[in-house]
């Protein structure tokens, strides 16, 4: 969305274990603390930051595991970290320095696929697979209308990318070969956009994937705010209205995640510091046909949201103003950090990593 101007991403079998129990009850203790001056972070969950060597601001972020995450954000920067972030690498596309990078989309410690927003050419893919060694622009677009927000990966071959509306509605782009190649998929199938209505390109998670072919899209700026639904990799859509406030460009849902094909979360608000942002958070238990707001949702606007790993209803939502926790599948949040962060994400192996302005990168540790 140009008034601004990542469920990790894609899908995974969820179950319950004994130590993502564990983290969610600590996480519990953690967060009616977060206002106490002499909290043990050394004993309680916390974001612990890590030096990212550069003050670029990342929105984008995918983390593989523990050990491995990749980040992109602002002046063409990629970094890469495969050892828990003690290190990072520069991995940027040369020459992408005038590029927004809003998204990254990473399978492994090698291959990875970035998505730069912006009005026309401004918006490109860069594929790697070599751990950012070299990239290949996989796609550049050509109509000025068109703006790219997100992009999301179902599988290994299957992503999808989308744009603002076209022509009075949301612009699908398809890879079917992992982000070699891409094609724009009919427009046919998918609802007509409201005046206005557009996607948030705040944390590469305003589309987001939950198993091979189910994918939701985030919006916001219009009379409502809605989530649109595709069960068939994009190609037809229906849409749902959520009650987290819209009726302005910079209200609406700003970011999803499924834990699975019915039970996602929706969060947002307005991201003006100076505006209040009530009812910013929504549940849906039937795959996004239904929404409720919650019962206590975060106190401001958040712009990224993930849920805990092997967990069926802890999750972690993120904004400028801190993060928050859920315990009970987002009906209700409480506070659990005051720092500063625009996107999170979770692995199975319980890493939770968060990014945002200034350089800031953290995992979370117990």
């Amino acid at each position: 969305m140009r008034a601004l101007g990542k469920t990790r991403r894609t899908g995974r079998t969820i179950g319950v274990g004994p130590a993502a129990a564990a983290l969610a009850a600590a996480l519990v203790v953690a967060a009616p603390a977060v206002a106490a001056p002499a909290q043990d972070t050394a004993r309680t969950p916390h974001w612990a930051l890590k030096d990212s060597g550069t003050d670029a601001r990342f929105r984008g972020l995918s983390a593989v595991s523990r050990d491995t995450a990749w980040v992109a954000g602002s002046k063409g920067t990629v970094l890469r970290t495969v050892d828990g972030g003690a290190h990072w690498r520069n991995v940027s596309p040369p020459g992408a320095g005038d590029l927004e990078f809003r998204d990254v989309e990473a399978f492994d410690a090698r291959r990875a696929v970035v998505l730069a927003i912006g009005e026309g050419e401004a918006s490109r893919v860069y594929r790697t697979e070599d751990g950012g060694s070299t990239w290949t622009e996989s796609f550049r677009n050509t109509d000025a209308r068109a703006f790219y927000d997100c992009l999301t990966f179902l599988d290994r071959r299957h992503g999808l990318a989308v744009s603002d509306p076209v022509d009075g509605r949301f612009r699908i782009l398809s890879t079917s070969d992992g982000g070699r190649s891409w094609k724009v998929l009919p427009a046919d199938g998918m609802p007509a956009a409201q005046d206005g209505e557009a996607g948030f390109a705040a944390s590469g998670q305003c589309l987001v994937g939950a198993g091979p072919r189910d994918v939701w899209l985030a919006t916001g700026g219009g009379a409502t705010a809605r989530v649109l639904h595709s069960a068939d990799r994009g190609l037809t859509w229906t849409a749902a209205d959520t009650p987290v406030p819209a009726g302005d460009p910079a209200r609406g849902v700003f970011a999803l995640a499924f834990r699975d094909r019915a039970h996602g979360l929706a969060v947002g608000g307005d991201y003006r510091a100076d505006q209040a942002s009530p009812q910013a958070a929504a549940t849906t238990p039937d795959g996004g046909r239904t929404w409720t707001a919650a019962d206590r949702p975060p106190p401001a606007y958040r712009s990224g949201v993930t849920w805990l790993p092997h967990s069926r209803g802890s999750a972690l939502a993120v904004g400028p103003t801190g993060t928050d926790l859920t315990t009970d599948g987002g009906r209700t949040w409480r506070g659990l950090d005051t720092g500063s962060f625009d996107t999170v994400d979770c692995t199975p192996d319980l890493g939770c990593w968060a990014a945002g302005e200034k350089g800031r990168i953290a995992r979370l540790e117990r």
